[in-house]
């Protein structure tokens, strides 16, 4: 991991995220980039980044330093559910019984 990756400043908190999390630098990226929503969070003075990936959103957060340089402060990234109905995962007897029923 790079902390000067794609022209911006990765702090080590941020890096050190990716890596827990097995988020690819270029993924978180690609998020900061080419967002799917932003918010500007002013009593922090930083902007949240979102982007949806398959069954995965990853957020960034970042601001600018005095420089007009983009930090990343940190990453991560939760599970997206796509079921119409519930945004909760399927228990595994739901699952079972489903599986056993359903035609």
């Amino acid at each position: 991991m790079d902390n000067k990756y794609g022209g911006i400043i990765w702090t080590n908190h941020a890096i050190e995220r990716l890596r827990q999390r097995n988020i690819q630098q270029g993924d978180a990226w690609a998020t900061w980039s080419r967002p799917d929503r932003s918010k500007y969070d002013p009593s922090k003075g930083v902007w949240v980044y979102n982007r949806v990936w398959d069954n995965v959103s990853i957020e960034i957060v970042a601001k600018q330093n005095e420089r007009k340089e983009w930090l990343i402060l940190s990453v991560w990234s939760s599970p997206v559910y796509k079921n119409s109905k519930s945004t909760k995962p399927q228990s595994f007897w739901s699952f079972i019984l489903n599986k056993i029923f359903k035609k």
